[in-house]
């Protein structure tokens, strides 16, 4: 079923959509919660609170692109949780992730153009990147995949791995001030 079908179910209110988008999305929800987790049990709980969520804003959102929507939904889901089983806990495998990242997690009291402002400048970046390093960097900081699972599935060293996304965030950084973005 296409994207835009699954979302008319929604919009109809009709519980089909539920199904559907488990069909057609829930092993790749489950896979980015796994990826923050670490545990399947709060991985599966996740995805089903994506469908939830997904059921509760569509109406009134209409996304464009379903597998983003879910994907964030997914993520935000994931992190939170994250945060609430480890308050007072530090797992290395996240902690280091958030840590590269803090340019990108900062926290934000912005208003809405501002956020506009960040999304434009994020999107205008990575479509400038080469393909690999633009994966390798969404692998590593929206799908929170290790170094070592993003170097086995596009067969390079690990070496290599951490020197793109070193001067990848560097170039970020640096994107982000000459447009004017202070995190």
């Amino acid at each position: 079923m296409e994207d835009n079908e699954i979302v008319a179910l929604y919009w109809e209110r009709n519980e089909t959509a539920i199904a559907e988008t488990e069909k057609k999305y829930g092993r790749y929800c489950y896979v980015i919660a796994y990826n923050v987790l670490y545990c399947h049990e709060d991985a599966e709980e996740c995805v089903n609170d994506t469908y939830l969520r997904a059921w509760e804003t569509i109406p009134p959102q209409r996304p464009n692109a379903l597998n983003a929507y879910l994907g964030k939904i997914t993520r935000n889901m994931a992190l939170n949780r994250y945060e609430y089983i480890h308050a007072d806990k530090r797992d290395p495998r996240v902690t280091e992730i958030y840590d590269e990242s803090a340019f990108a997690l900062a926290d934000r009291n912005t208003d809405p153009l501002d956020e506009i402002a960040l999304k434009d400048a994020v999107n205008s970046f990575l479509a400038a990147l080469p393909a690999e390093h633009r994966t390798v960097f969404i692998r590593r900081y929206w799908y929170m995949s290790e170094v070592a699972a993003i170097a086995k599935d596009y067969r390079i060293p690990e070496g290599t791995v951490k020197s793109i996304l070193s001067r990848t965030r560097k170039k970020f950084q640096k994107h982000l001030e000459k447009e004017g973005i202070h995190l």
